[in-house]
C-alpha cells in the first residue's frame, strides 16, 4: 500500500472515530409524544448531552424548532427569531448548563401538534440539532373525567376518606381540585409519573352521617385555561348500631302484642257473657216447656186427674239432663 493509500485511510478512521465520539456525547432525551389538553400548558421534559466540560448557561444557546423546518423556531433567547404563533407562549424551564433543556409550550392550541426538536449551540465549538429526537403533541379538546375512590362502607360518626386524581402535562400549572363539601378537611399533591405526565390528586376526610345517606358528593378539577371536569358519587351511610333501636324495637312488639292481646280479651269476654245471657234465656225456655209438658202426661186421658208420678220418671230425668248441658238436642224438645 503506498504512502497516500496509507494516509486516506488513517483520515477515515479518524473520521469514524471523531463521528462515533461527537455521537456518543451529543445526546437529548425527550418523550416521543404527550397527550396534552388545549387551552392549557405541556411541559417537554427534555435532557441533554454535549462534549467537554460543564459550561454556564450563558455560553450555550438553545434553540426549539420544527422538525421539518429548522427555520420554524418555536423557541429562541432572541424572541424575534420566534415564529409569530408561538411568541410569547413558551419558555425554558430547565438551566441548560446543568444539561436541562426542558420546554413549556402555554395556551396551547389545535396546532400545536409539532413534532418539535431541540438544537444545542455552544459558540466556537459546535452545534447539533436532535432531529431524531423529538416530541409530537396528541391534542385533548375537552378533559378527561377525574377518578373517584371512595371507601366501600361509610359508617355514620365514623371518619370517611375520598380520593380524587386526574392525569395532567401542566407541572408548572396543576389543576386545582374542589369538594362538593367545603367545610371538610381536604389535601392536594401533585406527582411526576415519568414520561412527562404528572397526577394531582384530593384527599378529602369528612364524617357522614345519616342526613348524607342518598346525596351526592362531587368532585370538580380546574385546568389552567379555564376547562373543568368534574365527577360525582352516590353516598350510603350505614346507621350505627346501638342499644337504643334494639329497646324501641322491642318495646314497639310488645306495645303491639298488648294492645292486639287486650283488644281480644274484651271481644271474647263481651262474647262469653252475650253466650251465658242467651244460654240462660234458653234454659228458662226449655223448662217451661218441660213443666207443660210434664203436666200434660201426669193427667189422666179419661178421668182428667193426675197421674203418678213414678209414670214419668224419664221426663223427669231429661229435663235435668237438658238443663245441666244446655245440650242442643234438648231444643227444640220432641215431646
Amino acid at each position: 500500500m503506498g504512502t497516500h493509500a496509507r494516509f486516506l485511510f488513517c483520515w477515515l478512521c479518524l473520521q469514524v472515530i471523531f463521528a462515533t465520539v461527537l455521537s456518543d456525547v451529543w445526546k437529548a432525551e425527550v418523550v416521543s409524544e404527550l397527550k396534552t389538553l388545549v387551552s392549557s400548558c405541556v411541559v417537554l421534559p427534555c435532557k441533554l448531552q454535549y462534549p467537554g466540560k460543564q459550561l454556564p448557561d450563558s455560553r450555550i444557546r438553545g434553540i426549539w424548532h420544527q422538525q421539518a423546518k429548522h427555520d420554524q423556531r418555536i423557541y429562541h433567547e432572541d424572541s424575534t427569531e420566534i415564529a409569530d404563533s408561538f411568541k410569547g407562549r413558551t419558555r425554558l424551564l430547565g438551566h441548560l448548563g446543568e444539561k436541562n433543556c426542558t420546554l413549556e409550550i402555554d395556551e396551547v392550541k389545535n396546532h400545536d401538534n409539532g413534532p418539535f426538536c431541540f438544537r444545542a449551540e455552544i459558540p466556537s465549538i459546535d452545534k447539533y440539532s436532535f432531529v431524531e429526537s423529538c416530541v409530537a403533541l396528541s391534542m385533548m379538546s375537552a378533559p378527561e373525567k377525574p377518578k373517584l375512590e371512595q371507601m366501600k362502607t361509610l359508617e355514620d360518626g365514623v371518619p370517611a376518606t375520598f380520593k380524587c386524581s386526574i392525569r395532567h402535562t401542566c407541572p408548572s400549572h396543576p389543576p386545582t381540585i374542589t369538594w362538593s363539601r367545603s367545610n371538610s378537611e381536604a389535601t392536594l399533591s401533585n406527582r411526576d409519573i415519568l414520561h412527562g405526565n404528572w397526577e394531582v390528586e384530593s384527599l378529602l376526610i369528612f364524617i357522614p352521617t345519616e342526613k348524607f345517606d342518598f346525596t351526592d358528593l362531587n368532585c370538580t378539577v380546574s385546568f389552567h385555561g379555564g376547562l373543568q371536569s368534574s365527577v360525582s358519587s352516590l353516598i350510603h351511610v350505614k346507621r350505627k348500631a346501638n342499644f337504643l333501636h334494639i329497646i324501641i324495637s322491642v318495646v314497639a312488639v310488645l306495645g303491639t302484642s298488648l294492645l292486639f292481646g287486650g283488644v281480644c280479651y274484651i271481644i271474647c269476654k263481651k262474647y262469653r257473657r252475650q253466650t251465658q245471657d242467651l244460654q240462660s234465656r234458653n234454659a228458662s225456655v226449655i223448662w217451661s216447656r218441660m213443666s207443660r209438658m210434664s203436666q200434660r202426661f201426669r193427667k189422666s186421658p179419661r178421668s182428667g186427674e193426675d197421674e203418678p208420678d213414678h209414670k214419668v220418671p224419664w221426663l223427669s230425668v231429661t229435663i235435668k239432663f237438658c238443663l245441666f248441658t244446655h245440650h242442643s238436642l234438648c231444643c227444640p224438645c220432641p215431646f
